[in-house]
């Protein structure tokens, strides 16, 4: 016999999706298909995450992919969690413009997969002018920030030379050059008549 739940009484929580692709999973036992697009943001069930939790593959989505933004449930799914866990993008872009090394590779060896591809792609974003910094990206993760600044670079450049550029007129045609009377520069100089005129009273 399927089991009544109550939908007035379940509990729903923010779930973020923080990698750089999309990321989408089924449930045929609760008849749920959800597709989160990059850093899109869902408002989740907490039973319908304990069944995804519960499935093949689902741990490591709400793991590594999904952020959930419940302190309660997510010790629930997880236990303890890393600090970079709960790394922001405005806490790595803290962390690649002003961190140390070390806490860059901190971050690199225990952040999930969902952060490593924000790392990722805010150090070609701002983009991270630390040489040592985008030496030890590449190093963890084989990811060349370096060629992908230069590729993102000509990009950019090959898009605004093939963009069209509108003519500008270098001329004006007959008609508005017969029509225009040409601007006048200065005021006239004041006629004085030859005649003198005499009051006779």
């Amino acid at each position: 016999m399927a089991k009544i739940v109550d939908k007035s009484q379940e509990r729903y929580v923010d779930v973020v999706n923080r990698s750089n692709g999309t990321v989408s999973y089924r449930l045929p036992e609760i008849n749920v298909y959800r597709l989160f697009q990059k850093n899109e943001k869902k408002h989740i069930s907490e039973e319908e995450l304990r069944s995804l939790n519960a499935s093949a593959g689902g741990l490591t989505l709400i793991r590594d992919y999904l952020f959930v933004d419940d302190e309660n449930l997510r010790n629930e799914l997880l236990g303890v969690v890393e600090p970079e866990y709960f790394y922001t993008k405005d806490e790595v872009t803290e962390l690649l413009n002003n961190g140390s090394l070390d806490q860059l590779e901190d971050a690199l060896n225990f952040a999930p997969d969902g952060v490593l591809d924000l790392i990722k792609d805010l150090a070609c974003d701002l983009p991270c002018n630390d040489v040592a910094k985008r030496e030890l990206i590449m190093k963890k993760t084989g990811f060349d920030v370096t060629k992908a600044i230069e590729i993102n670079k000509l990009s950019r450049e090959d898009n605004e030379a093939a963009a069209p550029v509108k003519p500008q007129r270098k001329a004006t045609t007959p008609a508005q050059t017969e029509s225009s009377a040409p601007a006048r520069k200065s005021t006239p100089v004041e006629r004085k008549s030859k005649y003198t005129i005499v009051d006779k009273k």
